[in-house]
């Protein structure tokens, strides 16, 4: 499949944030990206449900939702409603991770794992084929703006190898410092999804960079 694009409105201007909505709703990009923090898993605090039920309201995208909080169990249904399509919660916050996958799907949504940068991928082996998305962090979790860290190829490599034998539809997604400068490599590695926020919302042309991130040459993407 051609890889997604999936423009991350943590690195929105929250003063015109229906603006920026509109501007993705009218780009190539096929997801936004929704990161919701809780100051306690990681360092920042972001918005919840009344900002993303607002921007819900005028986006014609599916919503990625992906939860950096503890005990993400407890709000899974509130965030299905308030316009959550594809819900990720982390590896590192679940205690009972399959339970949690169980849940999201039960609301209705595709179900996703998120693995901070320290965590190896052969962890979800048992759980692989009951995902939708593998999210790997490419920067630790919290705040945008942070530097690639160049380990990510090798994880995204070899999540792909993994998922070829248990679940070949994985979405492999990358959240963290991916721009012109790194996204093709990572196509090759494997992945086929893509977090962009500096990237796009620093540009002089948001929507431009959007189409020069979705347009990169996919000849040479993993099958």
């Amino acid at each position: 499949m051609k890889h997604l694009i999936a423009p991350s409105i943590l690195s929105a201007d929250f003063a015109n944030l229906q603006r920026d909505v509109e501007m993705i709703n009218a780009s190539e990009a096929d997801w936004f990206h929704v990161d919701v923090m809780d100051g306690v898993f990681v360092p920042n605090i972001s918005f919840g449900f009344p900002v993303i039920s607002a921007a819900k309201k005028h986006a014609k995208k599916p919503f990625d939702v992906h939860l950096m909080i503890v005990d993400p169990d407890r709000y899974i249904p509130e965030f299905a409603k308030s316009g959550a399509d594809i819900i990720t919660v982390h590896y590192e916050a679940c205690t009972h991770l399959h339970r949690s996958i169980q849940l999201i799907k039960s609301v209705g949504c595709k179900a996703g794992v998120a693995l901070n940068p320290h965590t190896p991928v052969f962890l979800l082996k048992d759980i692989l084929s009951e995902l939708d998305l593998v999210l790997i962090m490419s920067v630790n979790p919290g705040f945008g703006g942070q530097k690639f860290i160049p380990q990510t190829l090798n994880k995204v490599a070899e999540l792909k190898e993994m998922a070829l034998l248990d679940n070949p539809n994985l979405i492999i997604e990358v959240d963290g410092g991916v721009g012109m400068q790194n996204i093709e490599a990572l196509i090759k590695a494997g992945a086929n999804a893509f977090v962009a926020g500096n990237a796009v919302f620093a540009a002089e042309n948001p929507s431009q960079m959007i189409a020069d991130l979705k347009n990169v040459d996919t000849n040479t993407q993993s099958a």
